[in-house]
Formats: C-alpha cells, sequence, structure tokens
C-alpha cells in the first residue's frame, strides 16, 4: 500500500468518526433537550396542582351556598364544582337507598346514599355517611324522621362504571362507586335527578350513625419529584457526553 493510500484510509476512518461523534453528540442533544422539556413542563403541571389544591381548600371552608338546582346543572364542571359546601332542604326516600362498598379511616363498609326529594321536584342523591355493615337494623334509628330535613356537605361529581376491576351491578344492588346516573336508573328515581350527589357533613345523625364528614380531599402531588428527576437525567446526559467527548471516546 503506497503512502498516498494510507493517507486515504486513515481520513477516510477519521471523517467516519468525526460523523459518528457529530450523530451522537446531536442525539444527546435533542435527548437533553426533551429531558428539559419534560421538566418545564412538570414544573408547569407543579404550579397548576398547587393552585387547584388552593382553590378547593377556599371552596372546602367556605359558608354553604344552596345546592345547584337544575337550571344550572349542565354547567357543572369538576375543576370548578366538586368540594363546593353546599346546603339542601327536601324529604329523604329511605325505602330507595343504596349502598356504595367503601374503605375509610373506620375500616371497610359502605356509603349510604339516599334521595332527597326538593319543593321543586327535583332529587339529589345524598351520601349520608358511612355504615360498618349491610344491617338495616343499624340505620332504622337514623331513618324515623318523616319531616324535611337540611343536609349541608361538599358537592361531589358522580363516579360511573364501578371501581378498579369492580363493575356496578344494579340488577344485584352491589354499588362499587357512586354513579349518579345508574342508581338513578336502578332505583326509578325518573330524570329529575342532579347529576352530582352531596357528601353530608359530619352533623350526627340519630343512633350515631351512618358516620358523615369522612370525605377524604386528598391530590397527588409528586410534579417536583417529576421534574427533578428529568431535570437530573438532562444534566446526566449531557455531563457524560462533555466527559466522554473530551476523552476522545466517542
Amino acid at each position: 500500500m503506497t503512502v498516498t493510500q494510507e493517507h486515504s484510509v486513515t481520513t477516510g476512518i477519521t471523517d467516519r468518526s468525526r460523523r459518528t461523534r457529530l450523530i451522537f453528540v446531536s442525539a444527546v442533544l435533542v435527548l437533553t433537550a426533551v429531558f428539559i422539556g419534560l421538566g418545564i413542563w412538570q414544573i408547569q403541571r407543579l404550579f397548576w396542582k398547587l393552585d387547584l389544591i388552593a382553590r378547593v381548600e377556599a371552596r372546602i371552608h367556605a359558608d354553604p351556598v344552596p345546592a345547584p338546582p337544575p337550571t344550572q346543572w349542565d354547567t357543572i364542571r369538576t375543576e370548578k364544582d366538586e368540594y363546593r359546601r353546599v346546603t339542601a332542604t327536601g324529604l329523604f326516600e329511605h325505602g330507595k337507598s343504596v349502598l356504595v362498598q367503601a374503605v375509610t379511616e373506620r375500616g371497610a363498609g359502605f356509603w349510604l346514599l339516599t334521595p332527597l326529594h326538593l319543593p321543586d321536584s327535583s332529587i339529589i342523591l345524598v351520601n349520608r355517611g358511612f355504615l360498618p355493615d349491610r344491617d338495616p337494623a343499624t340505620r332504622v334509628a337514623s331513618e324515623i324522621a318523616a319531616g324535611p330535613v337540611t343536609v349541608t356537605g361538599l358537592l361531589r361529581i358522580s363516579e360511573p362504571g364501578g371501581a378498579f376491576l369492580r363493575s356496578n351491578d344494579p340488577a344485584n344492588d352491589r354499588w362499587y362507586s357512586r354513579d349518579v346516573s345508574a342508581i338513578a336508573l336502578a332505583k326509578g328515581l325518573g330524570s329529575s335527578v342532579a347529576p352530582y350527589f352531596i357528601d353530608a357533613d359530619a352533623t350526627a345523625n340519630p343512633g350515631g350513625v351512618p358516620v358523615g364528614g369522612l370525605t377524604l380531599v386528598q391530590f397527588r402531588n409528586s410534579h417536583l419529584v417529576y421534574a427533578i428527576t428529568w431535570f437530573s437525567l438532562a444534566f446526566m446526559a449531557l455531563s457524560a457526553t462533555i466527559v466522554l467527548y473530551r476523552r476522545k471516546q466517542i
């Protein structure tokens, strides 16, 4: 092999090496930019979540307002209405109550949802509170009063479908989520049923059950951890590339 041929081969290898290094560095820079973008997105999500928590806290501690009437049902949205403190006065229809499986700070048991008939002929399902078992005798004392009652609590959005891996079974009166429309249909409550339900507050019921005021208001907020993770990956990718580049290993 002549000197010219050797020089050509060496030049070719060097050019390929440079192209490989350029491609590798470019790929790492793109990946770093993606990591940084994801980190920034998580920071944005963090501030959104903090704002949501602040708004929900304000609703929970605000003075109660009348429960939204039928004319406002179409405008009810989770982001602006859930966990508002509301109040409603009407007559309970205990014979059409349903038990929804629940796990609370008091252990496993059931939520007792009962239709509340309002003076304007509309109906609101009220989660009156927690029961430890299905025994009707447990709640007899709380169902004796026949007159109008005033309920104060938190507005909650319907929970359609059921729970994780467990669908509601209306035919057998087995409920795993507070699905307002399905319960209304199963109990023949008609079409004037609010698209939300009320979680009753801790006002004591006769006989001590059901136990209200057990609404768990909790928001998962891991956005800061995710942001730090993405920014860390960006830093590590860029740092490793710089070190390898200086050592001429890429």
